[in-house]
């Protein structure tokens, strides 16, 4: 069940369109507050990728840059954040100042007269990573079924689609095997793409590498295809195979998310 699920109705169209145009966005729910505040617990809110807030409400303005920086920064990293709003004196007392994080909460400080202290709880919500397969072998077939189970938005292509290629996405998995292999290659290395995997032996790879070379493509470019995709787990079948490859996806995916990253 996702978050949209349990809101409101208006809270749930909201986070629904945003899903659909594949923005950033991030739900903050108010999880505790002490001394005077305006919002309560369970007070939330619903915020754009520049951490505007497009529905609820957490208060007056003396949350609102906290809540803001806090939401960038949970989707930038794709992990949630707690962040508590708390008087600087009360901060001191505890040996924090704003802007120090301790025990996994980011404080910061709270300047209106009431005094009071609000935790808060942001969760990311990331559009789902695109995943374009091209072909249609037994691999891009079993392949396209499994990657939504893993969150990711899958679509095919064939080898010849370049506007298709050139729209999408950070990666590009060509499991053409045998059927437009030079033409998939040479499409998707003309796009966009963050990650491109070759279905295929490395021995193969290197005659296809050759080819794309003497037809002009830079060997930098050919140099960073992965081939062949997936990790070696030992895969024979085509859908042991396709695990292999998603597998190798999710580990990159993580691993980006460690790094930058919502």
């Amino acid at each position: 069940m996702t978050p949209a699920e349990i809101l409101s109705d208006d809270f749930a169209e909201a986070a629904e369109q945003l899903r659909a145009q594949q923005e950033p966005f991030a739900f903050a729910t108010i999880v505790r507050t002490a001394g005077a505040t305006a919002a309560k617990p369970g007070a939330k809110a619903l915020l754009s990728s520049d951490g505007t807030m497009v529905r609820g409400w957490l208060g007056g303005g003396c949350t609102r840059g906290a809540v803001k920086l806090a939401a960038l920064a949970a989707l930038q990293s794709g992990e949630p954040q707690l962040v508590s709003i708390a008087p600087e004196d009360l901060l001191a007392e505890k040996g924090l100042a704003p802007g120090d994080a301790h025990e996994g909460t980011q404080y910061a400080r709270n300047g209106c007269p009431s005094r009071g202290t609000v935790d808060i709880f942001i969760e990311p919500c990331l559009p789902r990573p695109q995943l374009v397969v091209l072909g249609s072998s037994p691999v891009a077939v079993a392949l396209r079924e499994i990657a939504p189970q893993f969150e990711w938005t899958a679509m095919a292509a064939q080898p010849t689609q370049d506007a298709v290629v050139g729209q999408a996405a950070p990666v590009v998995v060509i499991a053409t095997q045998g059927h437009g292999d030079l033409d998939a290659l040479t499409s998707a290395l003309q796009g966009p793409a963050d990650h491109i995997a070759f279905v295929g032996s490395t021995q193969k790879f290197a005659s296809l590498a050759e080819q794309l070379e003497r037809n002009g493509v830079h060997r930098g470019a050919i140099d960073k295809v992965k081939a062949p995709a997936g990790l070696d787990i030992g895969a024979v079948t085509p859908e042991e195979i396709a695990l292999s490859i998603l597998a190798e996806l999710v580990q990159l995916r993580r691993k980006s998310v460690k790094r930058v990253d919502v």
